[in-house]
Order: structure tokens, then sequence, then C-alpha cells
């Protein structure tokens, strides 16, 4: 499968953004579907997981209350709602795709090319 993410951008402290990536190739609803970051010299982090339905969500602690992870798999996309976005939010932002959901990133198969999110002060 082929990820796409688009919709970073630049954006003030308390904004909002919503961030897709659309999906090619096999079975989107195939997937569970996650969400990463990675800030300048850290570690790339788990922000938020679906199921291949989108029964089950899983978020991590720095961001639950403020993301929303969703999917629509009549249009192959899952989406990540951000709302009162902050500074240690400022991000490469990736989507990737494996068979079950996780939280882990070497658990998954497949990955997007990444989509900058920068939250200014």
């Amino acid at each position: 499968v082929q990820l796409q993410a688009s919709g970073g951008g630049l954006v003030q402290a308390g904004g909002s953004l919503r961030l897709s990536c659309a999906a090619s190739g096999r079975t989107f609803s195939s997937y569970a579907m996650g969400w990463f970051r990675q800030a300048p010299g850290k570690e790339r982090e788990f922000v938020a997981a679906i199921s291949r339905s989108g029964g089950t969500t899983y978020y991590a602690d720095s961001v639950k209350g403020r993301f929303t992870i969703s999917r629509d798999n009549a249009k192959n996309t899952v989406y990540l709602q951000m709302n009162s976005l902050k500074p240690e939010d400022t991000a490469v932002y990736y989507c990737a795709a494996r068979g079950g959901i996780d939280y882990t990133a070497s658990q998954y198969d497949y990955w997007g090319q990444g989509t900058l999110v920068t939250v200014s002060s």
C-alpha cells in the first residue's frame, strides 16, 4: 500500500489542523493505521492509531483530548484532527499502516513521506 500524507503547515498555538493520509494499492480496510511524529533531534514517537474498522483507537498521553484519529474506508483515507496545538507539537507527522492496531513504530510495514507541522508560540 502507498501512503500520501498532507495537511501540514504553520499554525499559531491554540489553533487547529487536520492531517490526511490517502492510501492506494491494496485494500485500505485491511490495514490498521497509525500517526507518528518526529521533532528535530528527537526519535520518532507514537501519536495515535486506529483499527481497521475504526472501532478502536489509541492515543499518546501527550495528545489525548486534543487530537482525534478517524478513517473513511470508502475514501481510503485516515485523518488526524489536531486541536489546541502547542509549540511542542511541532514535528514531521507520518502516517503508517500495518495489519493490526499497534503503537510501536517498528511494527508498521508501510509509511508515508511525512508532512511538517509547525506551531508558533
